[in-house]
């Protein structure tokens, strides 16, 4: 049975964003069960950090800064940046108090998934296309047929690699959201 692209690459894609959703509600379910809602208030600070700490790899990447391995940065990033929203989303949680923190969870919503399409899809994928053509080549196929064969693959891989055009602009919405969030908090915060 051929293997498909999306067996071998959405599957794994939705897999790992649906334990980010599943963390998320664990980890409010128990806070909420364990009487521990307060901490949950304070997860969006870390969880802020570690978001902010995941954009040394996108410094690295455009050269503002030249130390440090950029594969490992990636992993830092991909890491950092998974944590740091599942603790935005468990300070979220299920609290409906406020129109612009949940605007900024659902933009960081978006850009997770966005960042988990550049991530998990995008390589994975340029790599199944790849390994379909070669194999069709090997058993004789010829250029048109090969391509015939991974048509629809290919189309998907395409409107795959725009991904990054998406994936900036809704950081930077994300962004804008969070620090008017941000902002309102030390605005209205009780400071007595």
């Amino acid at each position: 049975m051929n293997n498909s692209l999306w067996r071998e690459h959405v599957l794994p894609f939705t897999v790992l964003l649906g334990l980010l959703a599943a963390a998320t509600l664990a980890g409010d379910y128990l806070l909420h069960r364990m009487d521990l809602v307060w901490i949950g208030r304070y997860l969006g600070i870390p969880g802020t950090l570690l978001i902010i700490g995941s954009l040394i790899y996108s410094a690295r990447k455009r050269k503002y800064i030249t130390a440090s391995n950029p594969k490992t940065l990636l992993r830092f990033h991909e890491f950092t940046a998974w944590l740091g929203s599942l603790m935005v989303l468990i300070h979220a949680g299920i609290h409906f108090n406020a129109i612009l923190p949940w605007l900024a969870t659902v933009a960081m919503g978006i850009n997770v998934i966005s960042g988990l399409v550049g991530k998990i899809l995008l390589e994975r994928s340029r790599r199944h296309v790849q390994g379909e053509r070669e194999h069709y080549q090997l058993r004789g196929m010829s250029r048109i047929e090969v391509e015939q064969a991974v048509f629809w693959d290919a189309v998907s891989l395409d409107a795959m690699t725009r991904w990054r055009k998406v994936h900036i602009p809704i950081f930077i919405v994300f962004a804008v959201l969070a620090l008017g969030h941000i902002i309102s908090i030390f605005l209205f915060w009780g400071w007595r």
